[in-house]
């Protein structure tokens, strides 16, 4: 039965699967949708994502109004710090974070619902990343806050990551707060 960890931010939980390991490697279920269901999260995923990063890149906080997307990221190569900020204007925990460290040894994935801009910090040279996302990609309702935003004060592994462009020059969780678009969550 797969363990469903409770974090310090009652939406985002940590999921450790059974993993069923052999002379050959192993097995696991990443996804079984009653189970899921069985604890309470979503069971309706419409797309999966894979992305590569190499070691100090970080590739977020990004997140998507409409529609909203709930992500449920896994590391099945390498290893990553991922990170969830609470971004919704009314919630208790706004401005909130949580960052665990996950890879492909311990094989556990992070879960973060709707209303939070989730993103990773790469800390292998090789470093892949799978998220499943409640809601289809659309260009035109996507943003980012930038990843170091002082009001968040996320405690990422590394001091100078490697960034795109877009990432480097996103948006504060203030001045996401004060677009009318903050109002879908």
């Amino acid at each position: 039965m797969m363990k469903i960890i409770k974090t310090h931010i009652p939406d985002i939980v940590i999921i450790e699967p059974d993993v069923f390991p052999d002379a050959r490697g192993f097995f696991m279920e990443s996804f079984h949708s009653q189970k899921f269901a069985d604890a309470g999260l979503p069971t309706n995923f419409v797309q999966d994502n894979h992305s590569r990063s190499e070691f100090g890149v970080v590739r977020g906080l990004h997140f998507q109004w409409l529609p909203a997307q709930a992500k449920l990221m896994r590391v099945p190569v390498g290893k990553a710090f991922v990170v969830a900020v609470d971004i919704r204007k009314n919630s208790p925990t706004l401005g909130k974070w949580h960052g665990i460290e996950i890879g492909e040894d311990d094989k556990k994935m992070v879960f973060a619902p709707r209303g939070f801009a989730r993103g990773f910090c790469a800390l292998s040279d090789r470093t892949e990343v799978q998220y499943k996302v409640t809601g289809l990609y659309n260009a035109k309702c996507e943003s980012g806050i930038r990843w170091n935003d002082p009001k968040i004060g996320i405690q990422w592994p590394i001091e100078n990551p490697k960034l795109s462009e877009k990432d480097a020059n996103a948006q504060t969780l203030t001045e996401w707060l004060n677009r009318a678009e903050s109002n879908n969550f």
